[in-house]
Formats: structure tokens, C-alpha cells, sequence
């Protein structure tokens, strides 16, 4: 676990031909200096991109995140209090919730293809998960812009402004 970092960027293609030529591990890489989550996490950056774990980004190490964006990969990598110690930075959140949900998007446009027992090609996938993303990353974006509150936060509630309208819809709520 860990990471490798050479300030003046990685080459990609070298060290992707290392890993293929080491059973996939980096290991013994000699073209960037290997470092620890930790000191990964705290680089100075202008994007991070927890894409792992959940829970990597907490009170202990908030506070030394240098980067003002963060794009949450990973399914809850921030927790709820570094999200508030982040916030009180002005470090943006782009939320798990939002950030990664190309995932669960392309699941439901193969549901929607069996249905129709009918395969799309994968250009037309890229181009309707674009569409669903940009979507919802506007609505999110508005929603915080309107409100002045966190990415977070405006996606929460409109998915939950969702599903209250769904359970009315059903005669549930």
C-alpha cells in the first residue's frame, strides 16, 4: 500500500511496462520515490482523488490535505468530521455519491438493454452515461451555488427530495 510520487509527474507508460515485467506490483520502481497513504494524501496538489478505500481522509490528517479539490473515487473516503474540518478550508468535495456513480448508471442502462433485449453499442453508453453525469453534476452544482452549501450536502438532498417524491408517487409516503 502506498504510492510513488517524482515532482516533475510520472511517466505512466514506464511504469505501467514495470509492473507488466513485476506480476503487476510496482515494487522496486527506481523512477519515483515510494511514499506512504499518508504522506500521498498530504502532497501538494491541485486534485486529490481518494479511489480506494473509504475512510482515508479523517479528523487525524484533514487538517494536512493541501489539495482544493477532492474528487471522492472510492466509497466514503472522507469522514464526516474532515469533511467539516475540509468545508471550514474551502477545500471543494466533489462526493462519492456523485463522483463515482458511473458505476451503478452503466448497471442500470444494462437492465434497461435486457429489457428491450436489445444491445447498444459502446459509444452510445459513453455518450448516455455522459449525458446522465452532466446532468446530475449541474443539478448538484446549482443546488450548492443556490444554497451556498457543499456539493455533499446539495446532492443529499436532492436525492432525498427524489425519494420522497417516489414514496408520494407510490402512496407510501
Amino acid at each position: 500500500s502506498g504510492g510513488y510520487y517524482r515532482k516533475e509527474g510520472l511517466d505512466i507508460p514506464k511504469m505501467l511496462r514495470h509492473a507488466l515485467d513485476n506480476q503487476g506490483l510496482l515494487a522496486g520502481f527506481q523512477d519515483a520515490e515510494r511514499i506512504s497513504n499518508d504522506q500521498l494524501l498530504e502532497l501538494d496538489v491541485n486534485l486529490l482523488i481518494p479511489a480506494a478505500l473509504g475512510g482515508v481522509i479523517t479528523k487525524k490528517n484533514a487538517a494536512r490535505i493541501k489539495a482544493p479539490l477532492i474528487i471522492e473515487a472510492a466509497n466514503g473516503p472522507i469522514d464526516p468530521d474532515a469533511d467539516d474540518i475540509l468545508a471550514e478550508r474551502g477545500t471543494k468535495v466533489l462526493p462519492d455519491i456523485l463522483a463515482n456513480a458511473g458505476g451503478v448508471t452503466v448497471s442500470y442502462f444494462e437492465w434497461v438493454q435486457n429489457l428491450q433485449y436489445y444491445k447498444w453499442p459502446l459509444d452510445r453508453v459513453r455518450q448516455e452515461l455522459g449525458s446522465v453525469l452532466s446532468r446530475a453534476f449541474e443539478r448538484v452544482w446549482q443546488e450548492a451555488s443556490q444554497h451556498h452549501i457543499s456539493l455533499r450536502t446539495a446532492a443529499y438532498m436532492i436525492a432525498i427530495r427524489r425519494v420522497h417524491r417516489a414514496a408520494k408517487l407510490a402512496g407510501v409516503g
